[in-house]
């Protein structure tokens, strides 16, 4: 019997999109996969006044939510903050009867300007990637959601002229196809220090 597929919401913030050269494709490519809903937030929200109930209704209809950004000291993009700030309210995210997100899963998807070997303790910023996402790891623990290791490619900058790009997004294709067709193996996944798609354990055979 086949598995049940995922519905896949893919928040993307990414403020100076003229100068991108890796999440600007990500998103035209997760636009095109059926079952996942691509939302650039800076187009749908350019004066930040982000639409609450929308946006909640978007979380109630979707099993996996993405956060696609390039890492902007060591944090998200200003409207994805805003966005986390006043979706993710008491009541519906966390507190008294706040459960309505239990049970789903979420995913950062990363860009990185450093080289791999900047994030770690003795490298230049000191801490992983992992770690510098606990912010957000926390956040997924305290609203009930399932935190998967994050997807992120290293050394952005100079992925396009170092012809990296091209394996990173089919890396990123393969990711949110197995995503869709639930053949993650989200415990790995859940406990990588980050998302490597070339670990052949952690995608699943269709059944």
């Amino acid at each position: 019997m086949p598995k049940q597929k995922n519905k896949v919401l893919l928040l993307f913030a990414h403020p100076s999109q003229d100068r991108s050269e890796i999440n600007k494709p990500m998103f035209k490519l997760a636009s095109k996969i059926d079952g996942v809903t691509a939302i650039d937030l800076y187009r749908e929200y350019p004066t930040f006044r982000i639409d609450v109930d929308k946006e909640q209704q978007r979380l109630l209809a979707h099993d996996i939510v993405i956060m696609q950004f390039p890492l902007y000291w060591y944090s998200t993009p200003a409207i994805l903050k805003e966005w986390q700030d006043l979706v993710l309210e008491y009541g519906f995210a966390y507190g008294h009867d706040g459960t309505m997100l239990h049970g789903k899963t979420l995913l950062c998807a990363i860009t990185a300007g450093g080289a791999e070997a900047a994030y770690r303790k003795e490298g230049y910023n000191h801490f992983t990637i992992r770690e510098l996402l606990h912010p957000l790891e926390q956040t997924a623990s305290l609203i009930g959601m399932r935190y998967l290791a994050p997807f992120t490619l290293f050394s952005s900058r100079t992925a396009a002229e170092e012809s990296r790009d091209k394996k990173h997004l089919e890396d990123w294709t393969q990711l949110l196809n197995a995503l869709v067709n639930n053949q993650l193996d989200f415990e790995l996944a859940a406990g990588l220090a980050k998302l490597d798609v070339q670990n052949i354990d952690l995608i699943k055979e269709l059944l």
